[in-house]
């Protein structure tokens, strides 16, 4: 049997990953291709416990390389007990963040030594690298501006989570991280731009699918 694929998207706050990763599996099943869709961090009960402690704003701040090990930790249990299964199974993978997320929040965002972000990296991901990454790009302020409005009323539920809260200039970091990631991997990486209308979007995500991997 055929290993899957596995695609990635990444991107900003607000960028819309969890909606397009949703519309690029129901694309690729009316293809034929049985996809799955998670999310990092989470994924697995264990990366889902890990997911509470890192977002909650509640617990204040955290130290980079404190959350280096904790998405990490999250991240292994996730290739092991999912992605790495359904991969040899034949199913193709599609995550709502992976590694990058972690090169850009922790590395460039947090400032932490990229060669402690890589060597995690590593460690943790050997088995289960992405076929292709799709970077969704959008300017900072719009992404934020995006993420408010979709929990807008829902402050008695939590509302913002800790990155969502950081400052604006925390964002840009993150942003031009995933660009300058996109253009050094671009085997690997497509830039796609998340301004326009959700279904313009799942438009050139689909396009770029296609293209890549040969559908």
């Amino acid at each position: 049997m055929a290993k899957g694929k596995f695609i990635t998207l990444e991107g900003g706050e607000g960028a819309g990953k969890s909606t397009q990763a949703r519309l690029l599996a129901a694309w690729l099943g009316a293809r034929g291709i049985d996809a799955v869709v998670t999310r990092e961090p989470g994924g697995s009960p264990l990366g889902e416990s890990i997911r509470g402690l890192l977002l909650s704003s509640q617990n204040g701040p955290i130290d980079p390389l404190t959350e280096a090990l904790l998405f990490n930790g999250a991240r292994r249990d996730h290739v092991l007990r999912l992605i790495k299964p359904a991969l040899d199974a034949g199913r193709w993978v599609i995550c709502d963040r992976y590694a990058d997320s972690t090169r850009a929040y922790q590395g460039a965002g947090g400032q932490l030594d990229a060669a402690i972000v890589e060597r995690l990296e590593h460690w943790v991901t050997a088995d289960a690298r992405p076929d292709l990454t799709l970077i969704l790009d959008l300017p900072e302020a719009d992404g934020l501006a995006r993420a408010a409005a979709r929990h807008a009323g829902t402050e008695s539920l939590g509302g913002r989570d800790r990155f969502e809260a950081a400052d604006l200039a925390f964002h840009l970091r993150l942003r031009l991280m995933f660009l300058r990631i996109a253009r050094s991997e671009p085997a690997r990486c497509a830039i796609v731009n998340a301004e326009p209308a959700v279904e313009e979007v799942s438009a050139a995500i689909c396009a770029v699918v296609s293209e890549r991997l040969g559908l």
